[in-house]
């Protein structure tokens, strides 16, 4: 499988299923070109919103769709039919690699990433699989079992590993797309259209960015809703809303009360924001959103203080609910439960980060979490320094 040292470096990029798992290895795709001249293909879904991200990043040279099942943990009579479309995606993947030869190939997780790990590891092909949650799903456990190497985000999952396996893991923290650590306050107000100065009353109020995941979340999206009086008595409440939330989000957007605060610009409802995030993000003063791990890492590159409600219950592994525990018990958020006073705990949560003092300590905590690192391009560097041609 080895190139002749003239020929261009390729390499194979595979994940998919949600953004949790696209974004951040766009983000090593981002940092690998900008250290070396390659060809990157992504090997995704063919069915799914993997295509429509990874095209619309630019960051690769090629999408390919393999079929993808879903492994699940529970009994359902789907098992049966995906083990046919897991089964077609490792032939589909086997020849993909085979035409492609990349020098290695990078996970970032998901079903889809189980077909093209086992292919790569018939070929004889590099692994290498980098796990962002703070417990390993079942994805990448599958994965190590053909990968040299596996990066993880927290030092404390490598106790979820066997020996043998813990000899090949490198923490790393969570790859994270370069313009966060570029990420500019002002033109996350120019987007915004607020200020902060003394013509603009609303913006002396501190900035509370709510978000749900990419496609949003509707626990959250109610509770904002429901007590969008009382948030906006004590802060500029900037919502994504969710693209897969259109009809809540229409029903609720033409209250007579929500209207009122969206035209004293007290309330901004956007359905979903890409390119201008980060800049949204290092604007805002405060959090308030899921624990997924772009999420986390992507609001702790910038020092912003959180407050989680974390998805859970019989459709999450609970990979959430650790994620937001690690970051609550390092002193970088806030954390509340869903039950029924989530309403109550939600407003106690904020009520403290109304408090500039509390913020800024909280600031801090989350500072020392990230470390100042850039783990894409740690990443990057280690795979090309174990591929030097």
């Amino acid at each position: 499988m080895k190139k002749k040292n003239n020929e261009k470096m390729v390499v194979a990029f595979t994940g998919g299923g949600t953004g949790g798992h696209i974004y951040p290895g766009l983000a090593v795709v981002d940092a690998l070109k900008s250290q070396k001249d390659c060809t990157v293909y992504w090997l995704g879904s063919s069915s799914g919103m993997d295509r429509k991200l990874v095209e619309k990043s630019g960051s690769c040279d090629k999408f390919i769709g393999i079929p993808s099942g879903k492994l699940r943990r529970y009994f359902s009579l789907k098992n049966f039919s995906d083990v046919f479309k897991i089964g077609a995606g490792c032939i589909k993947a086997f020849f993909v690699l085979l035409k492609l030869k990349p020098d290695f190939l990078f996970s970032k997780g998901g079903f889809v990433s189980v077909p093209p790990c086992f292919a790569a590891k018939i070929l004889h092909i590099p692994v290498y699989t980098h796990e962002c949650d703070f417990s390993p799903g079942l994805a990448t456990r599958i994965n190590t079992r053909f990968a040299s190497r596996i990066f993880v985000s927290y030092a404390e999952t490598a106790k979820f590993f066997s020996a043998e396996k813990q000899k090949a893991i490198t923490v790393t923290g969570n790859p994270v797309r370069p313009v966060f650590f570029n990420a500019n306050p002002a033109l996350g107000a120019e987007f915004l259209q607020l200020g902060r100065n003394g013509s603009d009353q609303s913006t002396q109020k501190p900035v509370l960015l709510v978000l749900g995941g990419s496609g949003g979340a509707k626990q959250i999206n109610n509770l904002i809703w429901q007590n969008i009086e009382w948030l906006c008595e004590r802060f500029v409440v900037v919502h994504q809303t969710g693209a897969s939330q259109d009809d809540d989000a229409a029903k609720n957007l033409q209250n007579e009360k929500v209207q009122a605060l969206i035209n004293e610009r007290k309330y901004l409802p956007y359905q979903f924001i890409y390119a201008e995030m980060p800049h949204v993000v290092a604007f805002s003063d405060l959090i308030f959103s899921r624990s997924g791990a772009n999420t986390l890492w992507e609001s702790a590159i910038t020092a912003k203080p959180m407050v989680l409600l974390p998805l859970e219950g019989s459709g999450t592994r609970g990979d959430q609910l650790e994620n937001a525990k690690y970051f609550e018990e390092q002193g970088a958020a806030l954390l509340i439960r869903s039950g029924a006073d989530e309403a109550a705990a939600m407003k106690n949560a904020l009520e403290q980060l109304a408090s500039a003092e509390k913020r800024a300590e909280i600031s801090e905590n989350v500072k020392k979490l990230a470390g100042g690192k850039n783990p894409a391009q740690f990443i990057a560097s280690t795979l090309l320094e174990e591929h030097k041609k």
